[in-house]
Order: C-alpha cells, then structure tokens, then sequence
C-alpha cells in the first residue's frame, strides 16, 4: 500500500554502527513522516483532467499508533482539461480517454510505478454502466492504489464544495457559505455551515445542455436542453444552426432558473422538473447566507477568467450569471474559489493507525482483509432516531438503502453504558432490514471504546444473520476510504489504513 518509506520502520539492521546516514533519514521518515505521489483524475460528462501532487504526512502524536495526517501538498503538474469524447450521444470513447491519461502521465514525467495512491471521480455521463465499467477496469489493476469514487448528484455536490475551497473558506470564516458548482450537464448546490456540509441539491442546467460546432450547427441536445429550449419556443435539431438570439435566450432562461433556486427555491414548473434531487429543506434563501463561491467550468466565466466558448453557451451563461448577481439586494457576496474547473480531488492520502484487538469485534476472519470501503459518516445523538440519522448519512452519497462497499462510522454522543449501545444496536438492525443483500459484511468504525459491545449485541443478543467487523479508536470523514487488515500479533491488533480523498488548499500554486 506503502512505498518502502512507508514500513521503514520494519527494515532490519544488523550492527547499529554500520546505520549509513541514508539509512537514519530513511527511519526517521518512516517512523515520523512520510511522503507519496498522488494522482487525481477527474473523469466527467463535460470535461476530463488530471493533476498530479506530492503529499507529505507527519505522525499527529508520539505513540507509534498514532494517525499521519497530511501537512504539506503541492501541485507537480496539471493536465490540459480536455472535452470528454463520446462515440454516440451518451457513450463516452473510453479509448480516447485511456490515451489521455496515459498522454498526461508521459507530460508530467511518471510511469504507474511512480505513483503512490491515488483517486479517480467518475461523475455525470460517465458513471453509466457502460460508460463506468471500463474506466474502472482500467483502473483495477492499481486497485490497492487507487480509489474510485463514483460521484452522484449529492455526492458530487460534496466533493465539490471541498474542491472549490469552499469548506475551507465557512471553517476559516465561521462562515455560512453557498457553493454553486456550474458545468456542463448540471449544477450543484452545497450548503455549508461552519466547515460542515449540511445540505446538497442539484439541477439540469448547464453550459453543454446544447453543444455546437463552429458553424453554430447543433452537435448535441440532451434531453433538458430540448426542454428549456422547447419553453423558449424553439425547436431545435441535431445539425440545424443556433443563432445568436437563441443562444442569448437560452444562457438567459437558465441563468433565471439558477436564481430561484439561489434565492430560494424553483418557481416554475419547468425549475421543478429540471431538480435532479431535492432542493434545500427550511432554506431561508440569501438573508443567512455570509458569501456565495461558484465553481465548476462555467465559473471560469462568471469570474472573467476565461471568455473562450467552447462549443457551448458557457461565456453566455457566466455573464447572465454576473448581470444577475449585481442586481442582488444583497450586495458583496461573491468571493472566488481557491479551484475554479479543477474543483476536484487532487489525489489521495493515506495513513495507517491500528486499532485494539482486545476492544474490537471480528465475527469472521474469512470477511477481512477489505480494501477501499467508502467511510459513510453519522453522528449519532440520543434524541434521534438511529436509523433516520443512517439513512440521512447515506443520502449524502445518492445511497438508498445499505449495500457492500460501505463502512459505517459511528461517533456516538455522551458516556455510553448497556441501555444507549443496545439502542444503537436496534437502529442499525432496523437500518439493515432494507439493505440489498442480508449476507454482505457489515463494517463498523466507532469513535468511543464500545465495539466490543455492539458488535455483541448486533451478533449474540440481535442474532444479525451478516458478519460484522466493528473496530473503534477510529476517526474518520465524509470523504474518507478504508483498508481493515487481519489481526495482528500476540494482541491481535487491527490494521486499519484510511485514504483520505485530498483537495486544492488556498495556499496550493
């Protein structure tokens, strides 16, 4: 998982005074900090691109189980952002994609070897089954490096509002902050509050709903782009020409819908059929909002940065977007993204801790080792319901219902005793009851010394008919990937490597 940085702490020496200076640096680093070489790839309905980092993780305490945590990023190379290319009207050319990573490995100077860990976001278009099964394949070989996210509406929303600084500009600010993150086929609404994402939504509006060639000749219509145009009274089709007053009214029409979405909530029917999801519950518009940041291609030209038309009404829209804004009641709400269209992860970084054997709960050894189980996140307070908090935790990421893949983890409120774990136990037990397959693993991580316990009760008292893995001592977020390793050692110590998924600091070149 490591490179050999990474365990040099299992390296035997012979004589200590035969230890080269090479040798000391090579210790030190693996005991106290390490580094790697990350990738991440962003693969969507619009456009595509890479960028390539190097990360530096420093030990958090002074016990050897203590977590790394990544101190230092910085960008070593950025691809061209390249329009995704597409055989037909929805299936992506995976080949041109294959060539254009392997191009952009060539560009930045490294082969696979060379790369430590790393995240590959497969959104929009993309994640169709036809389109997402061969990016993934593709990617399976490097499956112990790689973590493939693949990013619905919410989910996507999410990541997002991590790329674009956002977050990191409501936690620095204490901030209420909006994140609207505009590209090409929808655009994402993220709510934040203090650092922590506490609403998503998402619409069928973005700068490619049309596409066209150079001679102003349609080249694509997806299916809410006929729509909006359809409102506007025009029919349009494949290879008939666009002219300038369509596309101004086009850009015009989505830029208003955006606004009542911005400013509250759809007024049309047509903004209520173009909702991807939900939008805002109890959304009290722009009077509690501190700043806007948009994100995503088209904010490009919302913020001037960029006035090429890219066969679409993209500068269009980013001026409506910026006519709309001055009119606002409120004024000075805009502030600028540390990413604009490279709102995305920047790769992974992973750090291993270890987790007592003696406090954990394993069922079965046959379940374990699990790679890549994404972190599914819930606070868990003693006046909600279990399982309405689980089912919230999972909308996060477009997820209905349990499946295989996930890791639950519990952060649990107050001193625990037998009554509050055996209500969380009922909780989970009611949570699964909808899940797609009763005999997939069910994999806990707890923040208190209670798996022991729950993993107990879930199995000897609650009579769960799945495996359950329940390891605490383990902190991890929303955007966060686990590794659960086999016991270890006379104290069956667990192995546990989290990847977090990394994103563009303010202060990153």
């Amino acid at each position: 998982m490591h490179d050999d940085h990474d365990q040099a702490h299992d390296h035997e020496h012979g004589d200590p005074l035969e230890i080269g200076p090479n040798d000391l640096i090579e210790d030190i680093e693996g005991l106290e900090m390490f580094s790697l070489k990350s990738v991440g790839i962003d693969i969507g309905s619009s456009t595509s691109h890479l960028v390539f980092s190097h990360l530096t993780l420093r030990r958090e305490g002074a016990s050897l189980s203590a977590r790394f945590k990544v101190t230092d990023r910085e960008v070593l190379y950025r691809s061209p952002i390249m329009l995704t290319p597409y055989t037909s009207g929805t299936l992506i050319d995976t080949d041109k994609v294959k060539d254009f990573i392997h191009e952009a490995y060539r560009a930045a100077g490294f082969t696979s070897q060379d790369i430590d860990t790393g995240a590959v976001v497969i959104t929009g278009e993309a994640l169709k089954k036809e389109n997402a099964r061969p990016i993934v394949e593709f990617f399976a070989k490097d499956s112990g490096k790689f973590i493939c996210a693949s990013a619905g509406p919410n989910h996507e929303a999410l990541l997002a509002a991590y790329g674009s600084g956002a977050v990191e500009i409501s936690r620095g600010g204490k901030a209420r902050v909006l994140n609207v993150d505009m590209g090409g086929g929808t655009t994402k609404f993220s709510l934040i509050e203090d650092g922590i994402v506490t609403q998503t939504a998402s619409i069928n509006i973005g700068a490619r709903l049309v596409a066209f060639d150079d001679d102003d000749a349609v080249t694509r219509i997806e299916a809410s782009g006929r729509a909006l145009m359809k409102e506007l009274g025009y029919r349009i089709e494949l290879g008939k020409k666009l002219s300038p007053k369509q596309k101004e009214e086009f850009a015009a029409l989505m830029a208003k819908l955006l606004f009542e979405l911005i400013e509250g909530c759809p007024q049309s029917e047509l903004g209520r059929g173009l909702m991807v999801t939900e939008p805002f519950h109890d959304y009290l518009g722009l009077d509690r909002i501190d700043c806007i940041v948009f994100s995503g291609g088209v904010s490009e030209h919302i913020y001037d940065h960029d006035r090429t038309a890219y066969g679409d009404v993209g500068p269009l829209l980013g001026e409506c977007v910026r006519e709309r804004l001055k009119k606002l009641a409120k004024k000075n709400l805009l502030r600028e993204p540390a990413e604009g269209i490279r709102a995305t992860v920047i790769g992974a970084g992973e750090y291993t801790i270890q987790a007592s054997g003696n406090t954990s709960y394993i069922s079965s050894l046959d379940v374990l080792p699990v790679f890549g189980l994404k972190v599914v996140r819930a606070a868990l307070n003693r006046s909600d319901s279990v399982e309405g908090t689980l089912k919230k935790a999972l909308a996060k990421f477009d997820l209905s219902r349990f499946t295989s893949g996930l890791a639950l983890a519990l952060s649990l409120d107050g001193t625990p005793d037998y009554a509050s774990v055996r209500r969380v136990a009922d909780g989970i037990t009611a949570f699964l009851q909808s899940s797609d397959d009763p005999k997939t693993p069910l994999y806990l991580t707890l923040d208190l010394d209670v798996a022991k316990s729950l993993g107990g009760i879930l199995k000897e008292e609650l009579k769960l008919g799945r495996e359950v893995i329940a390891v605490d001592g383990i902190e991890v977020g929303d955007l966060d990937y686990v590794d659960i390793g086999f016991p270890m050692g006379i104290t069956e110590v667990i192995p546990v490597t989290v990847k977090s998924l990394m994103f563009p600091s303010s202060g990153l070149g």
